[in-house]
């Protein structure tokens, strides 16, 4: 859990409503807190597993006559998960695997940890694979396969399909970065190169019964986007991963061997439809909405009129800033749909097509793009921040971003637009002092940006 004091940068401690922002960012954050989620979603009642959900989706006797229990914990939110999932049932869970983006020290008796990387596989996410396929193999009818799955897993753990190396997968996820993909074109892609994901846990582990619980990392919330979905149907086909491929006209820049692999018509993920899905059951315990809607509550405990934006924010961080500030000038110059003091809340995630040799993320690019356009629009900040705590390669969330924040940074001798040339986001706020760095969060649930204006 996260502290208001946590987020308190120079803008904020300066502000007059500084505290209220942070209080409002702390909210949005611990209404995903991932331990909480499984707490909320899953129970153990005199002796039998009881689900509380809101898929309607039928749970009678869907958890009865199991003999034994493993539990497989995949992303950024595996170690928080897991504990929580520990404490319900104890010493029913014969052996666990958790594969990490940050070794957990309080690992949990009889859990086995392998950190992988991200946001580009390496050898850990590599043996990731392997152990995985080993910790599922041999389940029976009378097994339940407890998966706890979270953001950032699709790096994390990497099985490339026969024929494909790891450095295959690296390369490819290294250009598809740099050309402005989005998360979920990135994702189709390891879909469909890669054995465990899309579908391909659930086929290892069966004939057994896998219960997922999953916090969502992506817009939208598609199964089969979250981590790859690696016990979720598939609807796209590798015809769509080519299409990528050539979208991003990268043929000329990938392994030979990617291409070929896209190309075998045998390589296909598990389909909507399939009878081994009758063993499957996946269930959301966490969201984008839901923090964000947690963060509207909050804003309106503090004396602000809300407004939600919706959860679809996405493109380049560069257009995306630019929406999200003339969203707030047509506010500021109608008073609909709200009138100050306010608060509105954007969901999403954006991408950033590298043009410079600069340090930062796609919310720190969405700020900084922001930093001129505020300049003048009197008593308004932004504040754009990722869930888990980690804005692309740095330990910054985010940043804030004022009305004042030009003039400071003039006073500097600091160049918004020099800055964002670079891509040099980080060092440019680190200097003004408003990057948010509260830290790894153990959650993931996509980006937030809030618009306020007092």
């Amino acid at each position: 859990m996260v502290s208001p004091e946590d987020f308190m940068t120079r803008t904020l401690k300066s502000h007059p409503q500084g505290s209220a922002v942070a209080r409002i960012l702390a909210a949005s954050i611990n209404a995903v807190d991932p331990a909480e989620a499984v707490r909320k979603a899953f129970s153990l009642e005199n002796g039998r597993i009881v689900l509380r959900s809101d898929s309607h989706q039928p749970a009678e006797n869907e958890f009865e006559n199991i003999r034994r229990i493993k539990v497989f914990a995949l992303g950024k939110a595996a170690p928080a998960m897991t504990r929580a999932l520990v404490e319900i049932l104890g010493d029913k869970i014969s052996a666990g695997l958790m594969v990490v983006k940050h070794p957990d020290p309080a690992l949990p008796p009889g859990f086995e940890q392998i950190v992988g990387g991200h946001p580009i596989p390496n050898q850990g996410s590599l043996l990731a694979g392997e152990k995985v396929k080993a910790f599922v193999s041999g389940l029976s009818p009378h097994d339940l396969l407890i998966c706890l799955i979270s953001g950032g897993g699709s790096a994390l753990l990497s099985a490339p399909r026969p024929g494909l190396s790891l450095e295959d997968l690296q390369e490819l996820t290294g250009v598809l970065l740099a050309s402005g993909a989005s998360i979920d074109e990135i994702n189709t892609l390891r879909r469909h190169l890669d054995v465990v994901k899309g579908g391909g846990l659930a086929r290892m582990a069966f004939p057994a019964r896998v219960l997922s619980l999953i916090l969502s990392d992506v817009i939208g919330n598609p199964l089969e986007a979250i981590a790859s979905g690696p016990t979720s149907q598939d609807p796209t086909t590798r015809f769509d991963a080519l299409e990528i491929i050539d979208k991003y006209r990268l043929k000329t820049k990938i392994s030979r061997s990617i291409l070929s692999c896209l190309n075998d018509e045998s390589h296909e993920t598990l389909k909507p439809g399939d009878p081994l899905l009758n063993s499957v059951r996946n269930e959301l315990v966490g969201t984008n909405l839901l923090a964000a809607s947690a963060g509207l509550i909050q804003a309106q405990k503090e004396g602000m009129n809300i407004h939600y934006l919706g959860g679809e924010l996405r493109g380049e961080a560069r257009e995306a800033s630019a929406e999200l500030v003339r969203l707030l000038r047509q506010v500021l110059d109608t008073g609909a749909p709200v009138t100050r003091p306010f608060c509105m809340i954007a969901g999403g995630e954006t991408t950033v097509t590298l043009r410079g040799n600069g340090l930062g993320g796609r919310n720190q690019e969405v700020a900084l793009t922001a930093v001129e356009s505020l300049a003048g629009m009197e008593n308004c900040m932004l504040v754009t921040l990722a869930t888990d705590g980690e804005d692309g390669p740095t330990d910054a969330a985010g940043a804030v971003v004022s009305n004042e924040s030009a003039q400071i940074a003039h006073k500097l001798g600091c160049s918004a637009g020099a800055y964002l040339k670079n891509n040099d986001s980080y060092h440019f706020f680190s200097q003004l002092d408003d990057l948010l760095l509260f830290g790894p969060t153990g959650t993931n649930v996509n980006d937030l940006n809030f618009l306020f204006a007092f």
